[in-house]
């Protein structure tokens, strides 16, 4: 797989093919490299700190996304990588990048040139607005939420649009990459076919939206902003507790009775407020203030425990930093230790890995991130056949 991508979306791709058993060539810029390279933090030898020293300080951006792949170095803008590019093609099954939409066609390194070279490519393109976006329109994570709505679905009516912590477009349209990459080879098997696999940010994000009944709940009467709670499904959402805020989802008739036992007001299920699923709809606020006044006894883990025992769905609010140290998920490898390159793993910090195990095959990263070019001679002499006088001649032309 040839990697010519940058930052996150297009690297997120790569990295969940490349954990799921690809061979990831990532080709960068031989001065600086991805730009994930340079972001801030940073981890070496003197521990984290925000700005690099020494050549063993890495970005920690870097080694989660680089996480697996072989590095080459290649100036695309240099005339001559066009070749070089045409040749790593030919070895291979499938092109990733996230260039600005006819970036990639300028640069010689497009759909056109890759099918020239090897007609059997499959292709991934992910843009903002989709490859038949106008050229020179960029998006980045935070314009892709403000317009798919996403900004104004959390938080209350009055509330001004909440940016979701998380860069959802960056992380969520590279799953979607990887669905249409692995769709587009399972056809090439059958029919050997290559394939143009389109992806929009803007696209995927708001596809997501949708899934919500906006119009319908507008054309209702129902604020489509709800803040903690969500009453069409009451009892449903964020409560206030003790030491904090749990969350919890209860919304059948069994379980609202649950509830009420544990809360020692099983004659709520008689009141005519909540006795029934569309009662509780119409009353969310005074469901949610009967849920409040028992809850600000205790804590979000009595709470958690109480319910639980009752089969009601419920869970505390963690921080991201607890959350990425539970034992679930590190016993399966769904989070796992920043592996540097020289220092090895590093304790007290923790990264994505792969969400998913398969029974017969093993998932996961064989190596951790390559320095800039690591593997530049090893994939020009292994994988193309190139002698060192060409490769000697293409690094003083400044082409790799």
């Amino acid at each position: 797989m040839i990697d010519l991508t940058r930052a996150l979306a297009g690297p997120f791709c790569t990295l969940i093919l490349g954990g799921l058993g690809a061979d990831v060539i990532k080709v960068e810029e031989p001065n600086g490299g991805d730009i994930s390279r340079g972001n801030a933090p940073y981890l070496g030898p003197a521990g984290l700190t925000l700005a690099a020293s020494g050549p063993d300080d890495v970005s920690l951006a870097a080694l989660t996304r680089l996480r697996g792949k072989r590095s080459v170095t290649l100036n695309l803008k240099h005339p001559d990588a066009t070749r070089v590019f045409a040749d790593l093609v030919r070895n291979a099954d499938v092109v990733v990048e996230n260039f600005t939409s006819g970036t990639a066609d300028r640069l010689g390194v497009g759909y056109d040139a890759a099918r020239a070279a090897n007609p059997a490519i499959v292709y991934c393109a992910i843009s903002g607005f989709g490859a038949d976006a106008d050229p020179g329109v960029r998006a980045m994570d935070t314009i892709i939420q403000a317009l798919s709505g996403a900004m104004l679905t959390s938080g209350g009516p009055d509330d001004p649009p909440i940016r979701v912590g998380l860069p959802l477009a960056d992380v969520l349209t590279p799953v979607w990459g990887v669905v249409g990459i692995l769709a587009a080879l399972a056809r090439r098997a059958q029919t050997g076919q290559g394939e143009f696999v389109d992806v929009s940010m803007l696209g995927v994000l708001t596809s997501l939206v949708a899934t919500e009944d906006w119009q319908a709940l507008q054309a209702l009467g129902q604020p489509l902003r709800t803040g903690p709670t969500l009453p069409r499904l009451a009892p449903f959402g964020v409560y206030r507790c003790a030491d904090g805020w749990f969350a919890m989802v209860a919304p059948q008739d069994k379980l609202v009775a649950s509830l009420t036992r544990v809360m020692g007001k099983p004659e709520l299920m008689e009141d005519p407020r909540f006795a029934t699923r569309d009662a509780r709809v119409l009353h969310d606020a005074e469901l949610t203030s009967e849920i409040e006044s028992w809850a600000a006894r205790l804590t979000a883990a009595e709470i958690a425990e109480q319910l639980a025992a009752q089969g009601v769905p419920v869970a505390p609010i963690r921080s991201p930093i607890e959350a990425l140290t539970d034992p679930r998920v590190c016993a399966r490898e769904e989070t796992l230790p920043v592996q540097h390159p020289v220092l090895g793993e590093v304790e007290g910090l923790r990264t994505t890995g792969i969400p998913l195990r398969m029974h017969q095959s093993q998932v996961g990263f064989q190596r951790p991130a390559p320095a800039l070019g690591e593997h530049t001679e090893a994939v020009l002499e292994g994988l193309l056949g190139y002698d060192t006088a060409q490769i000697e001649r293409l690094r003083a032309d400044g082409v790799i």
